[in-house]
């Protein structure tokens, strides 16, 4: 199957285990909330606004963009090269991948989710991991729900094929932070609280790799 989205779609499942899997069980944590990667200036130029023509009948883009708006040119251009591509079926993937890579950040194991993780954004995730080993503390995580998942943004390069989506999350979950001694450092066990984050995902069009990867988060 040549879908952009099968590998995100998938992780619905495989989501699914492994939360049931991961309530309460030990990771590691410092405090810190996933350290934010913007993506590299160089040596990948800014993407180009594309004049792409979207049908006014075609709410799967005017349901999330503006009419006419950057965003929404770049949906469709993305469309005119992947006929298969759904903003809706996107988003409901990110939604799955979001607390599948969440939760593995929590409990300090990537090893599931590394395919989907840019490899500057897989270095800064593991380094805060290596981090929170190193000073004997470790968390309880709980994911409790995705309470938004909206798209924030979307540009196309037509030169590469390169397309960026960027998703505004707001995730809820209980984590506790214990040091070394087992005393609470931080969070609390019975409130749960509030992860907002902004990740922007990307891969090449019209190709038969249907990973998307994250590339930046903020």
């Amino acid at each position: 199957m040549n879908n952009p989205l099968l590998q995100l779609l998938v992780l619905a499942g495989i989501a699914i285990f492994l939360i049931l899997r991961l309530r309460n069980v030990l990771g590691t944590r410092d405090g810190y909330e996933p350290p934010q990667v913007e993506t590299p200036e160089s040596p990948r130029p800014r993407f180009d606004v594309i004049e792409g023509s979207v049908d006014e009948d075609d709410h799967d883009i005017l349901d999330h963009a503006p009419a006419g708006s950057p965003t929404a040119q770049a949906l469709a251009a993305m469309k005119a090269v992947e006929p298969s591509f759904g903003v809706m079926d996107f988003l409901n993937g990110a939604k799955s991948a979001y607390e599948m890579i969440l939760m593995a950040f929590e409990r300090g194991d990537l090893s599931d989710v590394r395919p989907f993780l840019a490899e500057p954004v897989a270095e800064a995730f593991q380094g805060v991991i290596d981090a929170r080993a190193a000073n004997g503390q470790t968390v309880t995580a709980q994911y409790i729900g995705t309470r938004e998942t909206s798209l924030a943004g979307a540009e196309y390069d037509p030169a590469t094929g390169m397309a960026e989506v960027t998703v505004r999350f707001v995730g809820e979950l209980i984590a506790v932070t214990r040091d070394a001694q087992g005393n609470v450092v931080e969070g609390d066990p019975k409130a749960p609280r509030k992860q907002r984050d902004t990740w922007t995902f990307a891969r090449p069009m019209g190709q038969d790799d249907p990973n998307w990867q994250l590339v930046a988060t903020g």
